[in-house]
């Protein structure tokens, strides 16, 4: 009997973490300016702030009748959002200034939290009840999920992309919020 693919994908919960890295700075441009100098790297650029994720796999399989059927499959979903923080008390304008400034960045990198979420559901999904016949060691449907793991995250790589792109282009919300944090609103 197949478990059933609602039950699994509501017996999870994703593990969110959040990390700070120090700024310094008494006004927005120079807090701006410590973040572009101790923010997290992607590649050889520094970011504001990142969202990383890592997801591992407990999985029930049925070896019967010479085919393997994945049962169940129960994701650990660790996701780590990395942001800024002032490390020195800021004056009052400033602060509430930053909390605009910091509150839409993070709300920024939660969908990015939210779209691993996503995939981790559909991945769920297209998983439990997949069943690859004359494979009872279960070695062949390791291979397949592998594949199709693999190419939904490519998917989801590239939506990030496309979001941030269009996020921090002219006149996005990350552009905006970075002009009226540094420019004054």
């Amino acid at each position: 009997m197949l478990a059933n693919p609602a039950s699994a994908q509501a017996s999870w919960k994703a593990e969110e973490i959040y990390k700070h890295y120090d700024i310094s700075g008494t006004t927005a441009p120079a807090l701006y300016e410590s973040i572009g100098a101790r923010g997290p790297k992607i590649g050889k650029t520094r970011v504001i702030a990142q969202t990383n994720y890592v997801l591992t796999w407990e999985r029930k399989f049925d070896r019967s009748n010479n085919a393997c059927t994945v049962l169940s499959a129960t994701p650990k979903l660790k996701i780590t959002y990395t942001l800024p923080k002032p490390s020195q008390k800021l004056s009052p304008d400033l602060h509430e200034s930053w909390q605009r400034f910091y509150q839409g960045i993070k709300a920024h990198e939660l969908v990015h939290g939210d779209h691993a979420k996503e995939i981790t559901r559909e991945i769920v999904r297209k998983s439990v009840g997949l069943s690859v016949p004359n494979d009872p060691k279960c070695q062949k449907i390791r291979k397949v999920l592998a594949k199709e793991i693999s190419e939904m995250v490519k998917v989801q790589q590239a939506w990030g992309r496309e979001f941030d792109q269009k996020e921090m282009s002219h006149g996005g919300n990350v552009h905006q919020l970075i002009l009226t944090f540094v420019n004054g609103s």
